[in-house]
């Protein structure tokens, strides 16, 4: 792109040109009673169709009709239809400039507009200026500009003309905004900033420094971490610096400083750089006091981990202990027993045959056993020397905060800081205990007597963790340990959207109406279920002496689906990885949506670009890629991955492809598009990327994590997230659902037992989604009701007892405001539901979404009971995710599918990378396998939609996965569809 342009080719037709699709033209272009009279005046087809054509430009885009320009030929068409005339009298008309001008102005005079003049440049200037405060696109400024002229009645000048002035507009709002955020600062903060770019004799610069840090939890890392966030926070810069300018302007600088080199810095402007390294320690605080909570939060996980371990290894080697001891007992039993019928002294019978010594050791041994606590904490303050090498650095490194005062886990907190200042190793004599759980109470002190210091420490520790985590104590500094009342809508905010009707909630903001209608609903489906069960007239459904029997749902596919699956996947050409991304490209436009992280260009070196997606996908990396690629360097790719690689990238992509995939005809046949699951996919992690992943039992020994992925019914993945393999899965079920950018309205959705949990079924229900998942233990989950059980004798047994509907009513302000918040974007719904796990007694919020839960999951255990299109529903699109789940592992081949990216941020893009990769997979699928089923039917061949049904678009045995990387296509994509094998053998006489 040219250095004078802020415009791509494409971003410059969709402002300028006219559109060229019939649908659009037809809409926009159709004249009217007035508009044809005007063209009628006009002698001779040529000066009729010409003249229309520039009442339809003035009209829209706005500008004349340039000299040798060639309207769309549906276009002229559609006007040719209308004025009588011929296409081809238009080209006799262009050939007319004088006309062409006279025309103009005389079309422009009748529409009552004007040309653009000199003043004009100076108005479009400040509304450049005001738009680009907030962003740098110059897509986004241009078309505010064409905006206001088309408003204010102004024929559009040329497209250079205004890309100039929205590239002067940018300029200066940059400058503006660099100056605006280091305006006050001291000479001392600005030499600070400074150094931050200055080599020492290695070579090494302060800013490298800062950036590198390990996310492995351990001590020595999180010194290094801490020293990091004290050579940040001695510089001065406060946070509130940030909102002396527009937030998407800082953003923009924020990111931008996140990528830049110190090499690249100091060749900048000074106030330039100033700007972006005050950007960068403003969000270096931030996102270091974040990751070390995180770390902190992981090594105390770790504790119990390990403290799990030990317990566990111990109590295997007592086991061999208590059979010995249980022998020498019995046999002391038998003794006295025997000494008892006999008559004989039953001292004299111990001491002879087994020794006082022997039952002595017995005995202990026996207490020892007996004494031991059940609950692991004994073992977890044994893990105290590992504590304590990282307590005083993270205790001294943060100040806590609690809406409490006196709070007396914080006094605690700075009694634990102040004993380790002073470098003690004693409490004093009283110390805050009234914030100790009861089971740790029995640890910390043991039947009230003294307080064990080390049992405290961990105590103090655990307890701070939890708390944090909760939301109830936050961290001065953290963006993600705040107080919870920071992540909701402020309350005037929420009263005045409550008023406007403007909450984009599913429920009544009324709590009376809303609780009167789900009782009616509630009262109106135990009835139909107990009629149903009394009658014994549930399918595959029985309720018997209070036990609920379902049989399992079985899919059972057709041996003629199996044939058609084979017949249509052998029909699809064979393409490599490489190929087919270039191709779905230029289907969906996903490779546009990469944009330059400060211009918001999209990327100029595809090839760079789909190699370093290809990277992700794969598992290859950058290195390996580069070696793998006929033509690409790692120089290359490595800048367009800082560049145009991120996660928002990464969504809006995505986005492309879904939309491109859920307008195809073929997909509604795989379904309606508004259903979608969502699962876990577990990828271990080896090398760097071993030290900062977690363990779960349920996918064995090895440490890894969690791809979480929201899949349609039509087999598309709309969103992914990584999270800890030791996590619930169910706080993300609604991040997913919120956080896609595509066009799917979803309905209705999926998931695991892992997912179904009370508060998801609650928050789903006041979103509006409807929560259908897969409950495993359904017969261990209990009814809730909201009127006298009498009238429901067969279900009786399977009710828990009532809604606490007066813990409904007492918090329901508060949690439409958590829903509203969570709608509006303030805040994620996994972030809240984490938190409001996570209080130290029950938050009332997560008590009232838990009873909403209630309520909304006995409505839908009602229609499991008495609905089997409902279960074979959910059973169906959840086969779906796990069949894209196999399509996964195929494609993120190296290293066997095991990661090793030892940041949190590479392993996002690695799962970002792959589910795009499946969605492209699919979308070319579709696209091949609806040419292949329109073929057999061509030939008379009988291809019904209920076996394509079962077609799903996943294989992959068809595409090169592995190889040389070739983008032989990238700059000339196919313009025809590659054809299908077919095989003779197949055709019907």
């Amino acid at each position: 792109m040219s250095p004078k342009t802020i415009l791509s080719p494409a971003q410059r037709m969709a402002i300028f040109d006219p559109p060229t699709d019939r649908e659009t033209i037809e809409r926009i272009y159709t004249l009217g009673p007035d508009d044809l009279m005007q063209v009628m005046k006009r002698r001779g087809g040529a000066n009729r169709i010409g003249y229309a054509v520039q009442i339809c430009y003035l009209r829209h885009p706005g500008r004349g009709l340039l000299p040798g320009e060639v309207p769309a030929t549906a276009m002229v068409a559609l006007l040719c239809e209308q004025s009588g005339c011929h296409p081809n009298d238009f080209p006799a008309y262009a050939a007319r400039a004088t006309t062409l001008r006279e025309h103009r102005a005389e079309i422009e005079a009748w529409l009552d507009l004007r040309p653009f003049s000199r003043s004009d440049v100076r108005t479009m200037l400040s509304l450049g200026l005001e738009i680009a405060a907030s962003t740098d696109r110059g897509e986004t400024i241009v078309a505010g500009m064409v905006d206001r002229l088309r408003l204010d009645r102004i024929v559009l000048p040329a497209a250079s003309t205004l890309e100039r002035i929205a590239l002067i507009a940018r300029t200066q709002a940059r400058k503006a905004a660099n100056i605006g955020l280091i305006r006050d600062c001291s000479a001392e903060q600005e030499a600070a900033l400074e150094q931050l770019v200055t080599s020492d004799d290695h070579g090494r610069t302060p800013l490298g420094w800062i950036r590198d840090w390990s996310e492995s939890p351990s001590a020595s890392n999180l010194k290094a971490l801490v020293a990091r966030l004290d050579t940040v926070r001695a510089i001065g810069i406060t946070a509130d610096r940030a909102r002396r300018i527009h937030a998407a302007r800082y953003a923009v600088i924020a990111r931008t400083a996140g990528i830049v080199t110190a090499q690249h810095l100091r060749r900048l402007e000074r106030s330039r750089r100033l700007a972006m390294l005050t950007a960068f320690a403003i969000e270096m605080e931030a996102a270091l006091t974040d990751a070390a909570l995180v770390m902190v939060e992981k090594m105390v996980g770790s504790l119990f981990r390990r403290a799990d371990r030990t317990r566990s290894n111990r109590l295997l080697g007592q086991a061999r202990l208590l059979k010995d001891t249980a022998r020498i007992h019995v046999q002391l039993g038998r003794l006295l027993l025997n000494a008892y019928a006999d008559g004989r002294d039953a001292f004299a019978a111990i001491e002879d045959r087994l020794g006082w010594d022997e039952l002595v050791r017995s005995v202990r041994c026996a207490e020892d056993l007996t004494q031991a606590g059940d609950d692991g904490l004994a073992e977890v303050v044994e893990r105290y020397p590992a504590a304590r090498k990282f307590a005083p650095t993270f205790l001294a490194a943060f100040t806590f905060r609690a809406s409490r005062a006196g709070d007396p886990l914080l006094s605690a907190v700075e009694t634990l800081k102040k004993m380790y200042r002073d470098g003690r190793s004693a409490l004093p004599k009283q110390v805050p205990t009234s914030f100790i759980k009861p089971r740790w109470r029995k640890v910390v002190q043991p039947e009230g007597g003294t307080i064990d210091r080390r049992a405290y420490e961990m105590a103090v520790i655990v307890h701070l963790r939890e708390r944090i985590g909760s939301g109830s104590i936050w961290v001065d500094g953290s963006r993600a340990y705040r107080t919870l009342d920071d992540y909701l809508l402020p309350v005037p905010a929420f009263e005045t959207m409550r008023a406007d009707n403007t909450l984009n909630l599913a429920v009544s903001s009324d709590f009376a109406a809303w609780i009167d209608e789900r009782r009616t609903l509630l009262s109106r489906r135990m009835s139909e279920v107990e009629r149903a069960a009394a009658a014994d007239e549930l399918t595959d459904v029985t309720i018997e002496r209070g036990q609920l029997l379902i049989s399992p749902f079985r899919r059972i596919v057709s041996d003629d689906a199996e044939t058609l699956k084979a017949r249509l996947y052998a029909m699809l050409p064979r393409v490599r990885i490489t190929d087919l991304l270039v191709e779905v490209a230029a289907w969906s436009g996903f490779s546009d949506h990469f944009v330059h992280s400060r211009s918001g260009a999209p990327a100029s070196d595809q090839s760079a670009l789909m190699a370093a997606i290809l990277a992700d996908a794969t598992n290859l990396g950058l290195g390996r890629m580069a070696e793998s690629s006929r033509g690409l360097t790692l120089a290359r790719l490595r800048w367009t991955a800082e560049w145009h690689v991120r996660d928002e990238t990464y969504l809006s992509a995505l986005a492309a492809i879904v939309d491109c995939h859920t307008a195809h005809p073929l997909a509604s046949v795989w379904g309606p598009g508004d259903t979608s699951s969502s699962d876990g996919q577990f990828f271990r992690a080896g090398g760097r990327g071993e030290a900062r992943a977690d363990h779960n039992a349920r996918y064995g020994s090895e440490p890894g994590v969690l791809f979480y992925t929201h899949v349609t019914d039509r087999f598309t993945p709309f969103h992914t997230k990584v999270i800890a393999a030791n996590a619930g899965e169910a706080a993300h079920v609604l991040d997913g659902l919120l956080d896609h950018e595509s066009e799917l309205v979803i309905r209705e959705h999926a998931t695991d037992t892992a997912g179904a949990v009370d508060h998801v079924f609650g928050m789903c229900h006041l979103l509006g989604f409807r929560f259908a998942p897969r409950i495993r233990d359904l017969n261990e989950r209990r009814l809730y009701g909201l009127s006298p059980l009498d009238l429901w004798p067969t279900l009786r047994a399977l009710v828990a007892g009532p809604v606490n509907v007066r813990a409904l009513e007492e918090n329901w302000d508060e949690t439409l405001r958590l829903a509203a918040s969570i709608r509006a974007g303030t805040v994620s719904a996994s972030a809240m539901l984490r938190k409001l796990a996570g209080y130290p007694r029950q938050n009332p919020v997560a008590r009232a979404l838990r009873e909403i839960g209630r309520i909304k999951r006995t409505l839908f255990m009602l229609d499991w009971f008495d609905d089997p299109e409902q279960r074979r529903r959910t059973g169906s699109i959840l086969n779906k995710g796990e069949a894209r789940n196999a399509l996964a592992r195929a494609i993120f081949f190296n290293r066997l599918g095991e990661l090793r990216d030892r940041t949190f941020e590479n392993q996002r893009h690695r799962a970002s990378g792959l589910t795009l990769a499946t969605a492209a997979v699919t979308l070319w699928n579709t696209v091949y396998l609806d040419r292949a089923v329109r073929h057999l039917r061509a030939d008379g061949i009988d291809v019904p939609d209920e076996l394509v049904t079962h077609v799903a678009p996943l294989g992959w045995e068809h595409i090169g996965l592995t190889g040389d990387y070739l983008w032989s296509e990238i700059d000339k994509p196919r313009d025809r569809f590659r054809p299908l094998r077919i095989q003779p053998t197949w055709r019907e006489p």
